[in-house]
């Protein structure tokens, strides 16, 4: 098949859907792989290598003429015209952009969203969110790291003693879980909260301490345990009691990072003005989920702004929106292969198209086909 590989135009993207590595192996598979010209460098690779890997360099609209097209974010209105109806269009779509879908689906497209994948283990080597959720808790660390004015490790000189910075995570799934590991390689002293007591004993493997809050009542409990994977929105009791023991905690830290999102939903407020106040100054707060807040404001944190970094009340507070972003070659490595693992099941060994609706993944990341917005 025809498979095409445009350079992403979204501001700030700078990962590529396929990388030589993976562009090989389709090639291999007997593949036409044209990848856009310039597409991959600022994921550092240039076009040499993707030629060296057996692919061809074109322009946008070869790349986008493909019968397959594989792009990292969802595609806008002026590269949608550019497939012809029936393209295969497979990327992080994002499954909660009714209007985007739609626009996929008025265009005759086959479009397949990456982050709808369900969280089991046969689609472990296709799960993007993970995948990338990685990367982004690891940078969120590094960032921090840069911006905050002391050591993280505990340091002991002719000039006196260092205290070991203090971590907070707010969120423990894989971006949490990575910054927990981070931090502490870094010499950090880590304390994590997240809704699900099932992660105390990831936190506590990998260094860090749980803050531990009861779960009083049946619905507080059936919450936490959460549904495919995910945090599941807690009740008010629970999130008050939360909220009391994690400000005791911030109040104390030099670094916090929060990771709380809830696809679908506005992300948790767990960073409330008054416990910024509460922090001393020259801390630091990154936020992943920037721009994810109530009507697109804030996020973990109301003062957060989406890719900005603000000080409020003598406190840093880092925005950032797409830290994957930020580690373009690795992140476009890990993309690509899960992107590879995905179309194994949708393209036969044959080299012929086959979208096989009875295979759970196939079904569940079929967003649009057929002029219809097929998204379940």
């Amino acid at each position: 098949m025809l498979i095409g590989v445009p350079a992403e135009t979204a501001l700030g993207e700078t990962r590529v859907a396929v990388t030589p590595e993976t562009a090989k192996k389709l090639t291999a598979q007997g593949h036409t792989v044209r990848v856009q010209s310039g597409a991959g460098v600022a994921a550092s690779v240039t076009d040499a290598a993707y030629q060296a890997a057996g692919a061809e360099i074109t322009d946008q609209a070869g790349a986008f003429g493909a019968d397959i097209v594989l792009k990292v974010r969802s595609p806008f209105d002026n590269e949608i015209a550019l497939m012809k109806p029936g393209t295969v269009v497979i990327g992080m779509l994002n499954p909660f952009d009714t209007a985007g879908l739609q626009r996929l689906a008025a265009a005759g497209l086959a479009a397949f969203a990456l982050e709808a994948a369900p969280r089991t283990t046969r689609a472990q080597s296709m799960d993007v969110l993970s995948s990338q959720a990685n990367i982004a808790g690891y940078k969120a660390v590094m960032i921090a790291a840069d911006r905050y004015q002391r050591f993280f490790p505990m340091l002991m000189t002719a000039a006196g003693t260092v205290k070991a910075a203090r971590v907070v995570i707010l969120g423990v799934g894989v971006a949490g879980l990575q910054a927990i590991a981070t931090a502490k390689r870094l010499g950090a002293v880590i304390e994590a909260s997240d809704v699900r007591p099932s992660v105390k004993e990831q936190i506590e493997s990998l260094g860090g301490k749980f803050i531990e809050v009861s779960y009083d009542t049946d619905e507080e409990k059936e919450a936490a345990v959460g549904v495919g994977g995910y945090a599941k929105p807690m009740p008010p009791s629970w999130l008050a009691r939360q909220q009391v023991e994690v400000a005791k905690r911030v109040a104390l830290a030099d670094i916090v990072i929060s990771t709380a999102l809830i696809p679908g939903r506005a992300a948790p407020t767990l960073i409330t003005e008054d416990m910024v106040k509460s922090m001393k100054p020259g801390s630091v707060i990154v936020d992943i989920a920037a721009g994810k807040g109530p009507d697109g404001v804030g996020g973990n944190c109301p003062l957060s702004e989406a890719d900005k970094t603000v000080v409020k009340h003598g406190v840093t507070i880092v925005g950032e929106t797409n830290l994957a972003a930020l580690v373009a070659a690795d992140a476009s490595s890990l993309y690509a292969r899960n992107v590879l693992d995905f179309l194994k099941l949708i393209v036969t060994k044959e080299g012929t198209l086959k979208i096989d609706l009875e295979d759970d993944i196939v079904a569940a990341c079929r967003m649009a086909q057929d002029g219809q917005v097929t998204k379940k």
